[in-house]
């Protein structure tokens, strides 16, 4: 049985930094793509990054491009977020998915692509 576990969410200041992490068990990382995904209240779920975890690529929304960074680590089988220059735009509930078999570096951000979530944690950023 698959299961991914997220950490790492909080309330910080605008400016301020997190470092998501999604513990998988159940999964071996190094096999396909994982993803990190937010929504926001009454917003629809948006992809922020993924990593393909066979070749180490990684892909980012425009949104977070120069300020968030997904990495993994194979030993501990865990993938991290690391949010840095966080905005009040940035507040929202942030899941990590796995599984995707048919992504690639243009179609990383369908979550329907993905088999696997957790169950979120979630990041509030206050101005």
């Amino acid at each position: 049985q698959v299961s991914l576990v997220e950490s790492g969410g909080g309330s910080v200041h605008t400016g301020g930094s997190l470092r998501l992490s999604c513990a998988a068990s159940g999964y071996i990382i190094g096999s396909d793509y994982m993803g990190w995904f937010r929504q926001a209240p009454g917003k629809e779920r948006e992809g922020v990054a993924a990593i393909d975890t066979r070749r180490g690529t990684t892909v980012y929304a425009d949104s977070v491009k120069g300020r968030f960074t997904i990495s993994q680590d194979n030993a501990k089988n865990t993938v991290y977020l690391q949010m840095n220059s966080l905005k009040p735009e940035d507040t929202a509930m942030y899941s990590c998915a796995a599984g995707c078999t048919f992504c690639s570096t243009t179609y990383w951000h369908v979550g329907g692509y993905y088999i696997y979530w957790g169950q979120g944690t979630q990041v509030t950023v206050s101005s």
